[in-house]
């Protein structure tokens, strides 16, 4: 199953991604976890992505493309994969058909979760982060059974930098100003899957399952 998530920041792309990756066993190629991967290294990618991501704009493509087709060569991408967080232009769209028909695949589905920008505002701020597992919560929406603590490692929950409310909304403009055009790109391609992504969690999981597996 090789799939692509799409969707505005706080849409719930992370607690969906986590559900579809266990269920179909595919790894979960987060553009976003490998950045701030290299940010905590200190790599020269690093370095260049997280003067971007603290501004709340989109990491330039030729940055994330090469990322990702690395990221794809490896063995556990051999039964597929959920792209989250790529491609995020038509121009990265492209540079993946492309990547991928040099392999020989192509994508199955284009998972597209959508919601209301104020929707969206709140869930990115209530957002909170596991230190150890990286589990996704809402302080709302998703609380974890103790406050501040993960449910599997007990461990402090974190909230992060750019998760503060003029950030999240520069982020989901640029999202929808730059992003926007892959709905159609996919669209015309007959990939798309969309989503209504103010359902609860386990109806949205649902949906999803369900019309993969027609």
């Amino acid at each position: 199953m090789r799939l692509v998530l799409l969707g505005p920041p706080g849409a719930g792309k992370g607690t969906q991604a986590s559900a579809i990756v266990k269920k179909y066993n595919i790894p979960h190629i987060s553009t976003g976890d490998i950045f701030r991967a290299n940010i905590k290294e200190g790599t020269e990618l690093g370095k260049k992505a997280k003067e971007y991501m603290d501004k709340g704009l989109l990491v330039p493509d030729e940055l994330v493309v090469s990322i990702v087709k690395d990221r794809l060569t490896k063995d556990d991408c051999t039964n597929g994969f959920l792209l989250d967080g790529f491609p995020r232009t038509v121009n990265q769209a492209e540079a993946l058909d492309t990547e991928l028909s040099s392999m020989g695949l192509k994508l199955n589905k284009v998972i597209n979760i959508d919601a209301d920008s104020k929707i969206l505002i709140e869930r990115a701020i209530g957002r909170r982060i596991c230190k150890e597992c990286g589990a996704t919560y809402h302080i709302k929406f998703n609380p974890p059974k103790v406050e501040g603590k993960c449910d599997k490692e007990n461990s402090p929950l974190f909230q992060r930098d750019d998760d503060v409310e003029e950030t999240v909304a520069t982020r989901i403009n640029v999202y929808f100003e730059q992003t926007q055009p892959l709905i159609d790109y996919y669209q015309q391609k007959g990939l798309i899957l969309n989503i209504d992504g103010t359902k609860p969690i386990d109806d949205i999981f649902n949906t999803i399952v369900e019309a993969l597996e027609k």
